[in-house]
């Protein structure tokens, strides 16, 4: 199902929540909104499932006006399914009879929905796992039996609202596959919430990133790390620098280092990625915030005459207070 938003707006009290956003998902796409608390990426899903009315502004599904100041379809006639963070699963119901209630409600005789959830739940694969409680099963375990119930609502759509937060960081790459796979397998376009930008950068096929009710970008993963289009996006995704400089013919200068950049002559703001940052000959640099992070070390590197440090990454050990020599090998400027 092709989802299709235009001048969204949503309100409560003063604040404005969602601020005029429009976008078009296509049919199958793994769509992620990515932002920090309180921006309104939750708020814009609720609009999407119909859990909240639009101020201003449409959404349409396939081409359906389902949302509008004047129109206001209810969220069981939208054939989408929202996974919360909690799962939402009735507690004194097996695995089969949460998955298969949604069939049931909607009129299907009881050995018919049970046997659409037996289908469903190998989709997600806990087939074995259909006669458990939901308070049996592990947090990814849960998780997949709400997808499971989403799909036998007859959801076209998954809007899922910061679907791994309560789960521990080594579930939550696990889940980040089954996730992917689930999307994959039932051919479903999914509208994915997260703070998380390493969710977003794994899952998305595209990625808003949204500040203040609006979005400041849309674009493929690597594209939003690579060429972020505002300071905003650049500080937000990923580390980064974002210097002061000039460019002179394909080279920016930024106090005592100068970067060879595609960009027009003239002043400008460099986003230093620690790709960037080359370390062993060049200026002298202190290195602060030192970290190991498995695999790798990480710091800060302070140069004089720059307003913020370079971010560094390193195989071999930094610590604080060292004193390293750096050089530039690119970075990006931002548009305008």
């Amino acid at each position: 199902m092709s989802v299709e938003i235009s001048g969204a707006e949503k309100t409560f009290g003063k604040h404005k929540a969602v601020n005029g956003v429009s976008v078009d998902l296509a049919d199958g796409e793994f769509f992620v909104v990515l932002g920090p608390s309180g921006c309104g990426k939750s708020s814009l899903l609720r609009l999407v499932a119909g859990l909240e009315r639009v101020d201003a502004g449409e959404v349409r599904l396939d081409g359906r006006l389902v949302s509008s100041p004047d129109v206001h379809v209810a969220p069981e006639d939208r054939a989408v399914g929202v996974v919360f963070q909690s799962y939402a699963l009735w507690p004194h119901m097996s695995v089969r009879d949460n998955v298969a209630f949604p069939a049931e409600a909607g009129g299907a005789s009881r050995a018919e929905a049970r046997r659409q959830a037996d289908r469903h739940l190998e989709t997600v694969a806990l087939g074995p796992l259909a006669e458990r409680q939901p308070a049996a099963l592990s947090g990814g375990q849960r998780q997949r039996v709400a997808l499971a119930r989403c799909l036998a609502g007859g959801a076209r759509t998954i809007l899922m609202d910061e679907p791994l937060a309560n789960l521990d960081p080594h579930l939550r790459g696990r889940m980040e596959v089954e996730i992917s796979r689930f999307h994959r397998d039932a051919g479903v376009t999914t509208l994915y919430i997260t703070h998380d930008q390493r969710e977003a950068m794994a899952l998305a096929d595209r990625i808003a990133v949204m500040g203040e009710g609006h979005f400041l970008q849309v674009a493929p993963p690597q594209e939003i790390h690579d060429r972020p289009a505002t300071e905003a996006v650049a500080r937000f995704i990923g580390q980064a620098a974002v210097l002061d400089a000039v460019v002179a013919n394909g080279i920016a200068r930024v106090g005592l280092l100068s970067a060879p950049v595609a960009a027009a002559d003239g002043p400008a703001r460099l986003v230093v990625r620690p790709g960037d940052v080359r370390l062993g000959d060049g200026t002298p640099a202190r290195l602060e915030a030192a970290f190991y992070r498995g695999g790798g070390w990480e710091a800060r590197a302070r140069v004089d005459g720059l307003s913020e440090p370079l971010p560094v990454h390193a195989t071999a050990p930094l610590r604080d207070g060292d004193t390293v020599r750096v050089t530039l090998s690119g970075g990006w400027v931002l548009p305008g």
